[in-house]
């Protein structure tokens, strides 16, 4: 075995743990997660001892079939042909078909087609926001702390002075850490923050 697995193997969770809970392999977090609760993604979760996508994947043809509410896609102002589909041709978005970013796992959906003689390739991976991080460029010259420091929202940590750059101060905002490794506080201010910058 290399140093490396070594220093990442995980730890035995115990039998009570196992019992009651099933780790989650879809990311690189490794969730326990037990029966009828979702993991840290709320993206997947246990459904009586499986491991189970918590939100479907959405076809607007099916979901047409089973009666399901469709906003139409016609302009304000043209007429509509009364068709909830194009049942000419289908234009692949990919909305709601994803895996799970920073996985090296492929995509499970890569679809192609021509449009209006253009070449589509659709290949969809999937962001998490339990991973998302902002960096923060301030232009000035003003010292604003020592690199490491702790940058605070709310009175909770949500990130740290890092390296400036090109004369700039730079923040290192949010990441896996500050939105799930913590409190749900330091969660919940982090997530605020970011919206309120982004």
């Amino acid at each position: 075995m290399s140093e490396l697995a070594e220093r990442f193997e995980t730890h035995d969770p115990g039998e009570k743990q196992v019992a009651e809970k099933i780790r989650c392999d879809a990311c690189p977090v490794m969730c326990y997660i037990a029966d009828g609760r979702t993991g840290a993604c709320d993206r997947y979760g246990n459904v009586s001892g499986r491991i189970v996508r918590m939100d479907p994947l959405t076809i607007l043809d099916h979901a047409t079939e089973a009666g399901g509410a469709v906003v139409p896609f016609v302009a304000e102002g043209e007429e509509w042909d009364g068709e909830l589909v194009n049942t000419g041709r289908r234009f692949v978005t990919a909305i709601g078909a994803g895996t799970t970013y920073p996985d090296y796992k492929p995509a499970p959906f890569i679809v192609s087609q021509e449009v209006e003689g253009v070449d589509l390739v659709t290949v969809v991976t999937e962001g998490i926001f339990s991973y998302c991080g902002v960096k923060v460029k301030i232009d000035t010259d003003r010292h604003i702390g020592p690199e490491t420091a702790t940058v605070r929202a709310a009175g909770e940590a949500i990130g740290h002075v890092t390296t400036g750059e090109y004369g700039s101060q730079m923040l290192s905002l949010g990441g896996v850490h500050h939105l799930t490794g913590g409190s749900k506080a330091e969660g919940r201010a982090t997530c605020d923050a970011l919206l309120n910058l982004c």
